[in-house]
């Protein structure tokens, strides 16, 4: 699980490592390293017709700089996952296999993202996870008004920062072992039952 904190609000992700390993391996270095921390979602897009498309963002900062980003890795759109509405998936060039620091949510179910062939065009983009917490927030940006601006289109007006990325547990922590109460003057030590165990801790 990776919790995007941003300036509207935290959304958590879970990421699909058994179906997407090369994609997930290659965001978490990113999210580790800092990397998306104090940029923008530089993308908010939608189809003509006034539906609601993608949300992007993949290391811009405010000023509209592209932060440095690694080589491409391997486009694992034939995974078997569909871009379905707030799925998380890698975003590319007209290269199959550019996809590098860049992902978006799907703001609806856009199957026509999906793998159909092997050409460019139909080789679809990988999705390597899902909202699991916040699509209130990802609506709520899906929502600002946008612009041009630094040679890029469909920008927020007012800027959405993702301030930090992290990695969270995937669920509640467990509680540890009860501490043994202080013993009280006179008070025999306790023992444990038969076939009593202490808790098991993970």
């Amino acid at each position: 699980m990776v919790m995007i904190e941003t300036n509207m609000g935290n959304i958590k992700v879970e990421l699909y490592k058994d179906k997407a390993p090369i994609s997930v391996d290659n965001f978490l270095s990113y999210v580790k390293e800092g990397y998306y921390d104090s940029t923008i979602v530089h993308r908010v897009s939608s189809y003509q017709n006034g539906q609601k498309f993608v949300i992007q963002a993949g290391g811009i900062d405010i000023d509209m700089h592209q932060k440095p980003q690694k080589p491409g890795i391997k486009n694992e759109a034939t995974n078997g996952l569909s871009n379905l509405r707030g799925t998380l998936s890698m975003a590319r060039t007209s290269e199959i296999n550019s996809g590098s620091s860049h992902f978006f949510i799907n703001l609806s179910d856009n199957k026509g993202l999906d793998h159909k062939g092997n050409e460019p065009a139909t080789y679809g983009y990988a999705v390597f996870g899902k909202v699991v917490e916040g699509m209130d927030v990802v609506d709520k940006i899906a929502q600002v008004k946008v612009g041009t601006k630094g040679g890029y289109s469909d920008v927020p007006i007012q800027p959405v920062v993702i301030t930090k990325m992290k990695l969270v547990a995937a669920g509640p922590k467990l509680a540890g072992p009860k501490q043994p109460e202080p013993k009280k003057v006179g008070e025999p030590e306790t023992q444990p039952k038969p076939g009593e165990t202490s808790p098991k801790t993970k």
